[in-house]
């Protein structure tokens, strides 16, 4: 069976495959019974809501939102929104603080403050200002109950889409019994049972070189990219992976990075680590032994460990 990672309205859909647009990208359907299709799609548009509605920071009902609201302090907050936090803090932790949910704020004064379908492409000039952002050792989080301290606004996007489309493929795999793979965005998910591998094409950006693999059911793919989501603020073109250590998008070493995993989340994780971590990468993804493909500005590839064997096309 096949998919893509790169998810545009230009892809073919057929009857096994749901395509629609979710937080300023576009989430991916295929199951392996076209009969379940329409019962996947409304499992998938309720838990993607739920998650939206916990920690969308563009939303002025979502639970994050009026958490900051309330200013610095211990709140007992929703199931769904701690287990989206420990995530995140587990992902600081893995990652020695590359990724940090604490970029909340360094996010908006960049001018990403609204979901990035409705973003202004080009705005006026942001004062850029490098600091440290405050840290995630800095959030408590004690089963429900999260503690905050003043300053702090959380952002959990580098890991909550992944999250979430590991959610998504079980809980449809598990209610419909089919084999489904889940992309939001590129960050896919696979799980049911599946008669074949799951095909699929790894590119980033239509220029950029593909590449097909094959994921066994049950296996998840993560990309991150320093060209996916941009914004221009004056003549400074921005994008979305903050370097904690400044508060400023990460140095564009890579254009992007694909990592190979058991979990959507725990590839993200790494991926979006190595983006922030640049030069360093190399190493310390050979390290941790995952499976990655690195892509470098001049559109040269280097696949690491036990990236999946490429395909022709």
């Amino acid at each position: 069976m096949s998919t893509r990672t790169r998810v545009t309205d230009g892809l073919p859909v057929d009857d096994r495959t749901d395509q629609w647009p979710v937080w300023g990208t576009t989430a991916r359907l295929v199951v392996t019974d076209p009969g379940a299709l329409t019962a996947a799609r409304a499992i998938a548009d309720h838990h993607l809501g739920a998650v939206d509605l916990a920690c969308s920071r563009f939303r002025p009902d979502s639970e994050l939102v009026l958490l900051a609201a309330n200013g610095a302090g211990t709140t007992e907050v929703s199931l769904l929104l701690a287990e989206l936090v420990a995530a995140a803090l587990d992902a600081a932790a893995r990652t020695d603080g590359a990724l940090d949910p604490t970029v909340g704020q360094a996010m908006a004064d960049l001018g990403y403050d609204d979901d990035l379908s409705l973003l202004p492409r080009h705005g006026p000039p942001v004062r850029l200002r490098v600091r440290r952002v405050p840290g995630w050792r800095q959030v408590g989080l004690e089963g429900s109950r999260l503690t905050l301290p003043p300053g702090v606004q959380l952002d959990l996007g580098s890991t909550a889409k992944a999250q979430a489309a590991d959610q998504v493929a079980a809980m449809i795999a598990t209610r419909l019994d089919v084999g489904v793979l889940v992309s939001l965005g590129g960050d896919i998910s696979t799980a049911g049972p599946s008669p074949t591998a799951w095909r699929v094409l790894v590119q980033d950006q239509p220029d950029d070189n593909p590449a097909h693999v094959t994921l066994p059911t049950g296996s998840a793919l993560a990309t991150s990219s320093t060209r996916s989501r941009q914004w221009q603020r004056g003549r400074r073109l921005l994008h979305h992976v903050l370097d904690p250590r400044t508060g400023m998008p990460a140095t564009r070493v890579w254009n992007n990075v694909s990592v190979a995993g058991w979990t959507c989340l725990e590839a993200n994780t790494l991926s979006t680590a190595a983006i922030v971590k640049g030069l360093d990468a190399v190493a310390w993804l050979r390290e941790v032994g995952a499976p990655a493909r690195l892509v470098r500005a001049d559109g040269a590839a280097l696949t690491l460990g036990d990236w999946p064997t490429e395909l022709a096309a």
